[in-house]
């Protein structure tokens, strides 16, 4: 009976001392889920990256629903969707020759998929070449 308390007060031991290393994990991946907003400047100007987004989507087979100007004619704005997903991708020139562009794809309006805002951009960057 002593050996079956003193297993277990070893397994609890060990347990606690991974508890902290599990919630650091899970925090973690629900901060990557939850922020799942991608960025990356690309050396182009920003019409180009444009076209070469709208590419992207159309290969993806990702459906446009709208591409407008905001914030004063200062950033591009393209918005598409798929059946479980809203994609928002948002182009501000930095330079006459740099752009920065911003990729947002939710799938519902507290979860973000990160994955497909990264291939989004992978893709752009394919055919920008």
């Amino acid at each position: 009976m002593l050996r079956y308390l003193l297993l277990a007060a070893i397994a609890l031991t060990l347990l606690a001392s991974c508890a902290p290393a599990a919630s650091i994990g899970g925090s973690a991946a629900m901060s990557h889920t939850l922020n799942g907003i991608v960025y990356q400047t690309l050396t182009a100007p920003s019409a180009k990256v444009r076209t070469a987004a709208i590419n992207a989507l159309a290969r993806m087979q990702i459906k446009l629903v709208s591409d407008k100007t905001i914030e004063d004619g200062k950033v591009r704005q393209v918005t598409a969707k798929t059946k479980e997903r809203k994609i928002e991708i948002e182009l501000e020139a930095i330079s006459p020759n740099t752009t920065r562009m911003r990729v947002t794809a939710k799938s519902s309006p507290f979860f973000y998929d990160s994955a497909t805002a990264e291939e989004i951009i992978a893709q752009t960057k394919k055919s920008l070449g």
